[in-house]
């Protein structure tokens, strides 16, 4: 006797439906394209994190309009320095301004390497006045502070929305297809008995 055909159950029987294939894609393509998003955020930030068009020299002063809580720092060109040591600042303004150790950080140009000299904390938002010390060959300048090391820090948000959109899809998926595969057993038992091409027994 030839056997039975096995018994064949329509795919849009199955649940859960098969939109949740495309509900895990929609899913996994927004938390991706959000991560990419805010990552290209943070680092055209951090292109711009120090103002090194606008550099100043030893014994130079600039003034500033700074916050409260602003975070700058005082950033100076990396390079060797002379007799006189390492360069020092001042800050006066409004209040009690002060000068702090800096954080550890680089800001790196396609030929320069700045490195931070010292955090500005100032109590109130006000115009204040920046001098260092010379050697008069240092550049400073002005920016952020963290440089590189702070945007590695900011960009874990970035890498791990795109890891949480992959493993969500992933996730979906794979429940998913598993939920499908033991419900066609389940119709396939209820329906044609054992479900392996032969009739139930009456």
């Amino acid at each position: 006797m030839q056997p039975f055909p096995p018994p064949q159950i329509a795919a849009n029987e199955l649940r859960p439906g098969r939109h949740w294939y495309a509900i895990a894609t929609a899913i996994g393509v927004l938390l991706i394209a959000l991560g990419a998003a805010l990552g290209v955020y943070r680092l055209s930030h951090a292109i711009d994190s120090v103002d090194t068009a606008h550099r100043f020299a030893g014994g130079d002063t600039v003034t500033l309009r700074l916050e409260a809580g602003s975070g700058k720092a005082i950033w100076v060109r990396d390079q060797e320095f002379g007799p006189s040591g390492a360069p020092e600042c001042t800050i006066t303004g409004p209040g009690d301004p002060g000068l702090a150790d800096p954080e550890i950080g680089v800001f790196l140009t396609r030929d320069e390497t700045w490195n931070p000299l010292y955090t500005i904390d100032v109590p109130r938002a006000g115009v204040y006045e920046v001098t260092c010390s010379p050697p008069a060959q240092s550049a400073y300048a002005i920016g952020d502070s963290g440089g590189l090391f702070a945007l590695a820090g900011r960009l874990m948000a970035a890498v791990a929305l795109g890891v949480l959109g992959i493993g969500v899809f992933a996730v979906i998926v794979l429940v998913t297809a598993l939920r499908r595969r033991s419900h066609r057993k389940q119709l396939l038992a209820e329906r044609h008995g054992s479900g392996d091409g032969h009739p139930a027994p009456r």
